[in-house]
């Protein structure tokens, strides 16, 4: 602004201007608008080239600071966005930047900015350029509108003058204050110094008490670095310490034997045995110790306060219905209220004698006129809703009175705007919980109600049915002559009942009894000194708390004439009120501090403003620490126009105890008021201690006068017992006295712990034996009585045990430059709960105009000002588009809904910074791995805790049956197609549930003959090549392979390229031919068209392919003899697969191995030639080519093949198939088996009426490499009961690379119900989540926190052993541990063949012995981690079962903070966490963990997730989550089997290759 204040300006130009810039800072007016309209208007007065407005680049120290002192420039500049004057201070604002300034010498931050995808950014709020009356209407508490403008730096700091006032005089006069930031520098922090320098400091050694008043009791603060270092020692075993109740150490009188028996506990006991005693996975969360540096409370015990004695004056009337009726009869003509217009017109003048005639009417048209004669609705005692416009005070107030002659008990609330209205529903609540069943409202409100198109009110939600009551006059019958009101003494019947919303949106009712309403409007009227026909300007809201008590009720009591201003008015011409005051000579004024700090910022050097005849300025929010600066500043400007200093009286309010205290208005205007500058750090640990070193963080408080008439005050502490608080100590203040609130209606347990209370003192007496009530305030009384409130309860958030309160960090957030930032100075906060502390966050509304860039740097600043003022981080800083915050009904934000959002994920924000690091420091401590153990030491060990080593075994392979003598399956195939040719070995269906192609016993034999003969003939190949078999699933792929091992080929199957990506699954083709050394590949001639086309070159290199056989015209004529392997250990074929962490391996098979692998399945699942399987797996690796290939051959069975591929065109194809073909077993994978969940939830009926019937399936088989699935296996079995299928039915099984077959779960259900079952149920077992992270195994019940359900992986396969080892020492391990699980078995592989990568590393997979116990036997290394089970269940043969649980794979498991965590355990919780979030992958980098979430839903959700997420994984995991990233869905890889490619998704999240809609690094 420097430019125009050097300007000779003319007035209207300058008034043009101040409008113009009031627009921008409303948000009315774009950047650019402001600009070029500024420019047109001073361009004529410019010397040079017009100036663009503020530019950016103008250092900031140029443009002058305008203090309120030079006046005449005062009212020029509307300063900084509007914000809300309460929380407006120029030396909270100086010292926020010198709290930066010294971030700033620390080193900046290093911190990634979130990126954001492009379309994002362009969003904008809709509705951010409404006009501003929409918006800012910030009559509510919460709101924080307003300008903020330089007020009076609060020169009144100095302390001496709070403590004992007789000292310098008065130095708060306002003038001095008035030049202090004139000079650029900190004035009034340098005048603290001096002040503070002069005073006495000497006192170092002891701390001062606080509490005797003198002059010296400057509190000195301890340096802040110690306080997070030291902790102090506790005092258990430690004779030294042990100090008995008062003081005296233990040693000094006690006997020789006990002090031998303490000496015993301090000595050290015998070392545990490692391992199976250290029982060191109890992560116990940090618990903060108090810190012995904190300051502590050191005063003497607070006396109960009294106030003055209720005079009784002998004219004042019995009840205020009696004084209504003494008025409205004895002066009728008297002016009671009149109301405005939006124009500043008085529009309606109500006089005592029509309030009394209209009431009359009201109360006797609401008995007699509502229901019939013999039934009335309403009957004295019921409670009725008063529902009227703030702009219709004088229909409000003859409703109120109507209600009290009436004897019926009014509820007044806001008028509901819309169906939904933030908090609407809990008036509702209220209304319901009252019994309301009428509600009085005026004409035009009613007809500005919401109708339904029959013309109803449609019933709010939430809201009780009501009947709606026009008040006006002329729709009123007359009461008959002879009927009269009856009019009692105040009595205990309730008065009428204020609503009140609570910290978590909560609405209550506060009943007030007719003597508490009497007594207090004579408290009022006694303190305010109040006297008949007296004049009073109410610019509150009339229908509750101080605007209701001064402007509805005491003024009655009193025949006062009330000018009531709608806040309507205000917002049009905030100076309204001061001019009301002019006009009718008004002697008390009833204000909030933004009203005054609205008028300061509007007065534009009105002549003719005089405000001498004010005895009284009732400022409402004077109890609000932010309102000092609003009445300083107002003073400041107005003492030149008669405003008397003081005249200014704060008051402090609360629904429950009305009026706690109220500043007096003196004659004596030597005596200052009192201020205290107290130390933020000091009030966070509870204790009042004046400020000394620590300048920045200070909080000037006001007094709010003192005790109210006839009523007792003490302070006692805010939680726990009703203690009596010391005299240097902060706590809630609590009020006896009979002027209070009674109750909240129907809660009678709240009702006791707030209107109930019985304050004690240190001994535990009471201190009365009267009740008080709890005022929800949180102060202190200081010398001579004056009440200082520093708090709310409701804004109190408890953080690491020191208390901050929401208000005072608004006001840090909105010191921030730019202050423009914040549009109207829109922020919420408030504290969540996550992992047992509460976490501070700050959302706030962003101005439309604001970059991306503007917005981090300010939450980044933000941050540092609160870290550096508070000394306390806050979790989670957000940005939303302006006007998107819930609001009250006046305008204000409306928390509790806030906080709701943002818990639900439903705020949409535009930004969001977290900083889980700085912030959660109660994480359990990371754990210390255990020495190694030894062998004798687990021996010992098991001996001692009854433990056995982890280990099981399948049954004995058994008797050899005729075709279980041959070695080869390429026999056992020949002996088939000469015993049984016609026997049908498969069928293969196609999409449509036909059958495509089946083959026989012989038909298999001679296409297998034909396909060697073509192998020899026209590829030349020699014994043991290798051969690629790439094939869709279906029967060539099957015929290839038996062909290659008549030809003494080995065979390997690969899954084809997709038609339709090519480029990316071409490559694995290539990779696995040229890995596996293949001589040449064979296959269809569709696919070998499609290995030689143009997309396939642009993919791989074509030319480097080996031959490759159309095996579609295959040669007539038969091989002249068939190969016959000599040595069973050969190489019968290659399986490749890649792993989950992106591995490819294949691993060999030999002749062995196979006919092994295939008994035994053939002797788990019962398989016999007379047996018909279904198979709806891929046929390239593991189990699923071992089924799909090989079992039918060997054991006879019929296989009915369906294609994975099929089910995306028909998702019910394999179960019509299973119930055709009455199938009995079944195999798929979780793939086919989700795609059924999801594809097939909503047809259940429509299957069932096309006949699909599962009862005869007595095992679904899922085959997997990885833990069971159980809320996938577990929600297909409830799918599909009711289609037959026995929920016992589902199981899995369980293989891996070494070993593709270790578990599988037979069929339990036996042939008929009664013959009993083959195998035992599958177990599920619940384990602690938190054991298992320290790889223990802890079994807890269902449902106990952190348990983890675990579903065993089927049922050990014949001839298979398992033993649980520790992957680090390779010893055996316990029933408890979690270890990796290594298999010995006949059907184990034989070895990699190669790994693509690393070949050292995996050489001992396949042979590894134990390093102690049973040395000898060689196992082979799953790479999966899990742990056995004796269960008590006993399989066929009478054994006990052992269950086999899979945790995790090894490789995939990431250590993070000494613990072991599995993916899977992480996404599952965060997939809980949002309806939207579809997919989540995590994996770590560099220490940090990265989630990948996958967002089903609009992009503006995707900020919602992060903090959701971070919480979540800190809640269940104890792990701060370092990046969070959003992704479209289908970004994370995931293979043929279902699982998820994490380390390829790694890849890409480092290679910058997944386009995220947005990237959150928490700092």
């Amino acid at each position: 602004m420097a430019d125009r204040d050097t300007l000779p300006l003319p007035l209207e130009v300058r008034t043009r201007l101040a409008e113009l810039e009031l627009e921008l800072s409303e948000g009315d007016i774009t950047q650019k608008g402001y600009e070029k309209k500024r420019s047109k208007l001073i361009g004529a007065f410019l010397p040079q080239a017009p100036g663009k407005g503020m530019d950016p680049s103008v250092p900031h120290e140029r443009r002058t600071p305008v203090t309120p002192g030079s006046s005449s420039r005062y009212h020029r500049r509307r300063s900084s966005g509007s914000r809300d004057e309460r929380y407006r201070s120029d030396v909270h604002t100086e010292a926020v930047q010198a709290a930066l300034a010294k971030q700033k010498e620390r080193g900046k931050m290093a911190v990634p900015m979130p990126s954001k995808r492009r379309s994002l950014v362009v969003q904008s709020s809709m509705d951010a350029y409404t006009p501003p009356d929409t918006s800012s209407g910030s009559e509510g508490e919460g709101s924080m509108q307003g300008e903020g403008t330089p007020t009076s730096s609060q020169s009144s700091i100095n302390m001496e003058n709070w403590i004992s006032r007789a000292i310098h005089g008065s130095t708060t006069s306002s003038t001095t204050s008035s030049s202090s930031t004139q000079s650029g520098g900190s004035g009034a922090a340098s005048r603290l110094a001096d002040v503070m320098g002069q005073t006495h400091l000497e006192n170092h050694s002891a701390p001062p008490d606080v509490t005797s008043y003198t002059t010296d009791s400057i509190q000195v603060e301890r340096p802040q670095g110690s306080t997070t270092t030291s902790r102090s020692t506790p005092k258990y075993g430690n004779a030294e310490l042990m100090e008995t109740g008062d003081g005296v150490p233990v040693g000094g009188r006690v006997s020789a034997k006990i002090q031998q028996l303490v000496n015993t506990l301090k000595r050290p006991k015998r070392p545990p045995l490692r391992e199976f005693f250290v029982d060191d996975f109890e992560e116990l969360l940090e618990v903060q110790q108090p810190d012995p540096n904190q300051p502590k409370a050191e005063g003497a015990q607070m006396l109960a306060m009294r106030g003055e004695q209720l005079g009784v004056v002998t004219n004042w009337p019995l009840s205020l219905e009696a004084a209504l009726q003494r008025w409205g009869t004895i002066s009728p003509k008297a002016p009671c209220l009149t109301t405005m217009d939006t124009n500043g017109k008085p529009l309606y003048i109500l006089t005592y004698g029509k309030l009394w005639t209209r009431s009359m009417k009201v109360a006797y048209n609401i008995l007699h006129k509502l229901g019939s004669k013999q039934e009335p609705m309403l009957r004295p005692g019921d409670r009725v809703a008063l529902v009227f416009p703030n702009n219709d005070p004088a229909a409000f107030m003859v409703a109120f009175y109507g209600c009290l002659l009436a004897e019926v008990v009014p509820v007044p609330i806001e008028v509901p705007l819309t169906r939904k209205d933030a908090g609407s529903q809990q008036i509702g609540f209220l209304l319901g919980s009252c019994g309301v069943t009428v509600a009085l409202t005026s004409d035009a409100c009613h007809k500005g109600l919401p109708k339904s198109p029959t013309g109803e009110i449609p019933q709010f939600k939430g809201w009780p049915k009501l009947l709606w009551f026009v008040t006006e006059s002329k729709h009123l019958s007359k009461p008959p002559r002879d009927w009269f009101p009856h009019i009692k003494d105040a009595n205990n019947e309730t008065a009428y009942i204020e609503y009140k919303t609570c910290k978590d949106g909560s609405v209550l009712g506060v009943t007030v009894m007719r003597i508490a309403l009497l007594t207090h409007c004579q408290a009022l009227t006694q303190s305010c000194g109040y006297t008949e026909a007296e004049t009073i300007v109410n610019v509150l809201d009339f229908k509750k708390d101080v605007g209701l008590w001064h402007g509805i009720l005491t003024s009655v009591m009193n025949m006062m004439h009330v000018i009531s201003i709608p806040y309507s008015l205000m917002k049009v011409n905030p100076l309204s009120w001061i001019q009301k005051v002019c006009q009718y000579k008004a002697k008390v004024a009833c204000v909030k501090s933004r009203d005054m700090h609205w008028a300061l910022v509007a007065h534009r050097d009105q002549r003719d403003i005089n405000l001498s005849s004010l005895r009284m300025l009732v400022v409402a929010d004077g109890a609000n620490p932010w309102s000092v600066s609003s009445c300083d500043a107002f003073l400041n400007v107005f003492q030149s126009k008669g405003l008397k200093p003081e005249v200014i009286c704060p008051c402090a309010s609360s629904p429950e105890a009305l009026t706690v205290a109220i500043r007096r208005p003196t004659d004596d205007s030597n005596q200052p008021p009192g201020r205290g500058v107290l130390s933020m750090q000091g009030l966070s640990h509870g204790v009042i201690r004046v400020d000394s070193e620590e300048k920045l963080s200070v909080l000037t408080l006001q007094d709010v006068g003192t005790v109210m008439p006839g009523a007792l005050m003490c302070v006692v502490r805010p939680d726990g017992v009703p203690q009596l608080c010391k005299t240097d100590e902060i706590g809630e203040l609590c009020v006896g006295s009979i002027a209070t609130g009674t109750s909240y209606y129907g809660l009678s347990g709240m009702t006791k712990n707030t209107f109930e209370v019985f304050p004690m003192n240190s001994v535990g007496a009471l201190i009365s034996e009267y009740p008080f009530t709890r005022t929800g305030l949180l102060g202190f009384v200081g010398p001579g009585g004056l009440c200082f409130i520093a708090g709310k309860m409701d804004g109190l958030m408890v953080v690491g045990g020191r208390r901050h309160n929401a208000d005072d960090i608004v006001a840090t957030a909105l010191a921030v430059e730019p202050m423009k930032f914040v549009y109207r100075g829109r922020i919420a906060v408030f504290s969540i709960s996550v992992l047992h502390d509460e976490r501070i966050v700050v959302v706030a509304e962003q101005r439309p105009d604001s970059t991306e860039e503007d917005s981090f740097q300010w939450m980044s600043r933000v941050l540092q000002a609160i870290d550096g003022i508070h000394q306390v981080g806050v979790y989670c800083l957000a940005l939303v588009p302006s006007n998107t915050l819930p609001k009250t009904p006046l305008g204000g934000i409306h928390l509790s809904e806030s906080k709701q959002l943002f818990l639900e994920g439903s705020l949409h924000p535009c930004n969001v910074l977290m900083c889980p690091h700085t912030c959660v420091t109660n994480l359990p401590k990371p754990r210390q791995k255990q020495p190694e153990i030894g062998p004798a030491s687990v021996m010992v060990g098991n001996l001692v805790s009854g433990k056995r080593i982890a280990q099981a075994s399948g049954r004995d392979l058994g008797q050899m049956e005729d075709n279980d003598q041959f070695l080869f399956l390429s026999e056992v195939l020949q002996w088939r197609a000469q015993t049984t040719p016609e026997h049908v070995l498969y069928t293969l269906l196609n999409c449509r549930g036909t059958i495509a192609s089946s083959l026989t016993c012989v038909q298999l034999h001679k296409r297998a003959e034909k396909i060697a003969t073509m192998l020899a003939e026209r590829g030349h190949l020699q014994d043991g090549d290798h051969v690629a078999l790439v094939y869709p699933p279906g029967i060539d792929l099957i015929a290839a392979f038996y062909g290659c091992l008549y030809a003494g080929c080995v065979p390997i199957t690969v899954r084809p390229p997709h038609p339709q990506n090519i480029a990316t699954t071409l490559p694995t083709v290539k990779m696995i031919v040229e890995v596996s050394r293949s001589a040449c590949m064979m296959t269809t001639a569709v696919i070998c068209k499609l290995l030689r086309s143009k997309e396939a070159s642009a993919a791989v290199d074509v030319r480097s392919w080996p031959p490759v056989l159309d095996t579609d015209d295959l040669p007539k004529k038969k091989p002249p003899l068939l190969y016959k392997p000599s040595n069973p250990d050969t190489l019968a074929y290659l399986d490749f697969s890649v792993s989950t962490t992106g591995m490819l391996a294949g691993v060999k098979m030999s002749h062995t191995a196979t006919s092994a692998f295939c008994r035994s399945i053939k002797l788990q699942c019962e398989l016999y030639p007379s047996r018909e399987v279904a198979i709806c797996l891929d046929p390239y690796c593991g189990l699923g080519f071992v089924l799909w290939c090989l079992c039918s051959v060997y054991s006879g069975h019929q296989s009915i093949l369906i294609p994975p591929s099929e089910l995306e065109v028909n998702p019910a194809l394999w179960l019509l198939a299973v119930s055709q073909y009455k199938v009995r077993d079944t195999f798929c994978s979780y793939s086919v088996m989700e795609l059924c969940t999801k594809g097939l939830g909503l047809q259940t009926e429509s299957l069932k009426s096309r006949g699909l019937d599962l009862s005869r399936v007595r095992t679904c088989v899922v085959v997997a490499e990885e833990r069971p699935r159980i809320a996938l296996t577990q929600s297909f079995s409830k799918l599909f009961k009711d289609l037959g299928l026995h929920p016992r039915a589902v199981s899995t099984s369980f293989g891996c690379r070494v070993n593709l077959a270790v578990c599988l779960q037979p069929h339990r259900l036996g042939k008929l119900a009664d013959q009993g079952t083959s195998g035992p149920d599958p177990t599920t077992v619940y384990v602690d989540m938190r054991a298992l992270r320290h790889d223990r195994v802890r079994l807890v019940e269902r449902g106990s926190p952190h348990s983890l359900p675990l579903m065993e992986s089927g049922k050990i396969l014949p001839g298979v052993r398992i033993i649980i080892a520790n992957p680090e020492t390779k010893g055996p391990l316990g029933d408890s541990h979690l270890g990796e699980i290594w298999v010995c078995s006949g059907h184990n592989a034989s070895g990699y063949f190669t790994v693509y990568g690393d070949e050292a590393l995996q050489s001992d997979h396949f042979t590894s012995r134990l390093s102690f116990g049973d040395t000898q036997t060689i196992w082979a290394r799953t790479g999966y981690l899990g742990f056995l089970r004796r269960t008590e269940l006993t399989d066929a043969s009478g054994e006990r079962h052992d269950a086999l649980y899979v945790v995790g794979a090894l490789d995939e498991a990431m250590e993070l903070r000494g613990m072991r965590y599995h993916p899977i355990d992480i996404e599952t919780s965060v997939i809980r966490t949002h309806k939207s979030i579809t997919e989540c992958a995590v994996f770590t980098w560099t220490n940090l963990l990265v989630v990948v979430v996958e967002l089903d839903g609009s992009e503006q959700e995707a900020l919602d997730l992060v903090p959701l997420v971070t919480n979540v994984v800190l809640e269940e995991h104890y792990l701060i989550v370092g990046v969070v990233v959003v992704v479209d869905i289908g970004v994370i890889p995931i293979n043929s089997r279902g699982e998820k490619q994490r380390m390829h998704l790694r890849d890409g999240f480092l290679a910058d290759q997944l386009d995220p809609i947005y990237v959150a690094y928490n700092m």
